[in-house]
């Protein structure tokens, strides 16, 4: 059977396509289930499940949307528009820096990243972040609630990871097979 020659810029580009289809499914499972835990934990903690994602939409409409508790285009909206994306862009450094290994494709070892990649999000996001760019649901949420948020993300961000990585690993085989003839 001839070989294949090893065109490097197409290498580049799949993998490339890789990580931004990674960062996108992650991303959005990621955003979901933690949007998803803020309005649970915020219907819990302030008796209003919009609150924390509202807040979010402090980056535009700065601190009165801090106090916004109803659910609404202007606020909730663009809170999860602006959560969505920056969950989407974590979730394509999380997918960057994966390795490229068969290991890399283990659920531990899948999760243990996405749990360092949340834990880093929430570091960057509180202790990093310029107030004017914090989240803002941390106005909302107590420290508990907050960890449970940004566990969410890992979970999501895992499950999405996963489930990426292993319909990626099935298209491979299946290519790999049909050209052995099988």
């Amino acid at each position: 059977m001839p070989s294949v020659p090893h065109n490097p810029q197409a290498h580049h580009r799949s993998h490339r396509q890789s990580v931004l289809r990674e960062a996108w499914v992650a991303g959005s499972c990621a955003s979901v289930l933690s949007a998803l835990a803020l309005g649970w934990a915020g219907h819990r903690e302030v008796r209003s499940a919009a609150a924390p994602l509202n807040a979010v939409s402090h980056w535009r409409w700065g601190r009165r949307a801090l106090f916004q508790r109803g659910i609404s285009g202007r606020h909730t909206l663009l809170g999860f528009f602006i959560h969505h994306c920056a969950s989407v862009w974590w979730a394509g450094l999380h997918a960057a820096v994966r390795g490229r290994s068969p290991r890399a494709q283990q659920p531990a070892v899948v999760l243990a990243g996405a749990a360092a990649t949340s834990a880093i999000a929430c570091v960057v996001d509180f202790q990093y972040t310029p107030e004017r760019l914090t989240p803002g649901f941390e106005h909302h949420l107590s420290r508990l609630a907050l960890a449970g948020v940004y566990a969410m993300f890992a979970l999501g961000l895992a499950a999405g990871a996963l489930a990426v990585r292993r319909s990626a690993a099935r298209a491979a085989a299946g290519l790999q097979d049909r050209s052995h003839g099988l």
